[in-house]
Parts: C-alpha cells; structure tokens; sequence
C-alpha cells in the first residue's frame, strides 16, 4: 500500500446524494426568487459548504438567503435521504477490500455531521465510519476548495499529508486535496474526466472496484 491514509468525500462518493440534494436545492433557491435549475445547481453549489451557497447568492444578487434557510433545506434532505438515499454502487465491497487490506481510511465532508450521520445509517456505511473516522467542514474555519479540512482529518488520524490519498468527484474536492499537497484520485461519476485532469487529479477511474488495485 502507497499510502497510509485514504480519505473519502461523502457525497456522491460514498453516498448517492448529489442528484437529491442538488434537486431540493435547486427547487428551494427558485422559490425563494433566485430562478436556478438542477444544472445550475451541480455546476455552482455540488459539494459546497452552506456558508458558500450564502456567499454566492450575495455575491450575485445583493440579498441575503433567509436565517432558517439551513434548517429549512437540511430538513427536506434528511426526509428525502430516508425515502431515497443509496450507497453509490460498489461502495461497500469496496471498503471490505480495504478493510481486510488493514488500510486506514476516513471521510472528510463539505456536510454537517448530521448529513454525514443520517445518509450514512440510511445506507448502511455507519458500521465502517465510526465516530473517530468523519470529519466535517463543520470542524474547520474554511471549506473545500480550501485546504483545511482534509489537513484536519490527516492530523486527526496522524498522517502526514504527503502520505494521503484523497477520493473525490467534485471541482472543489480536487483543488482542496491539490491545495493540501495530497495525491487525488477522480471518480467521473457526476463531473467529467478532463475536468478533474485540469484540476489536477492524479488518477481516474469510474467505478468503485476499480479503486483498490489503483492504491497500491
């Protein structure tokens, strides 16, 4: 093994959240007054911080979302999560692999802790994601593209960050992990390959059997 810590994202890497989320987020902005569609969603706010939908709504239309926005959205998420929400194929054969290999792993998330909590015991990943092991834009100052918090979970699990890997599928994810000074390798799920390239992502690969082989 390569490294000695892999760090996951959670949404649309762990969980297939990304197409709910980015739908209730989409419907709620427009009700709100800020016409936005689903594609508009992915391409501005997937795997953003809460606090970066505020700034960006500001920043383009001089208005502040309102205070219970947060709640408002996190509780039709959470509801949807339970109706709607599945591990993203081939996820849990994949941390077996891992697991039986004796490779440490965590999951650093632009989402609350709460997020992470209920997609990951809807799906069943709360039994390899122990309390010690999810970390949360929640625990840093600045979220992804910001390096902060994948610096975080490496010095919480006591990795230096030249000896991570950190999986991701979003824009934001890689220029965080780049940032930290990380090896990234790209999942082209929901974001094109060329784009994760760009950005500096140092693999590839589109399914999740394929990602144990790679981190050797």
């Amino acid at each position: 093994m390569r490294y000695d810590l892999v760090i996951f994202d959670n949404d649309g890497v762990l969980v297939d959240s990304e197409p709910i989320s980015n739908t209730i987020l989409a419907g709620y902005l427009t009700e709100l007054g800020y016409p936005t569609s689903y594609e508009d969603s992915i391409r501005d706010y997937m795997r953003s911080a809460m606090h970066r939908i505020h700034e960006l709504v500001l920043e383009r239309t001089g208005r502040r979302l309102p205070e219970d926005f947060d709640e408002v959205f996190h509780g039709r998420v959470f509801a949807a999560f339970e109706r709607e929400l599945q591990p993203v194929p081939g996820v849990t054969e994949m941390l077996e692999k891992l697991a039986a290999d004796g490779v440490p792993y965590c999951v650093a998330s632009s989402g609350s802790h709460e997020r992470i909590r209920v997609g990951h015991r809807k799906t069943g990943l709360d039994r390899w994601f122990e309390a010690g092991r999810v970390f949360s834009s929640q625990d840093v100052g600045r979220g992804k593209p910001a390096p902060d918090l994948f610096l975080h979970a490496a010095r919480e699990m006591g990795v230096a960050p030249e000896r991570c890997a950190v999986i991701e599928d979003s824009p934001l994810g890689v220029q965080a992990a780049v940032a930290a000074e990380m090896d990234v390798y790209g999942f082209t799920a929901m974001t094109p390959a060329a784009k994760l390239v760009e950005l500096g992502a140092n693999r590839l690969f589109a399914h999740m059997a394929e990602l144990p082989e790679l981190l050797r």
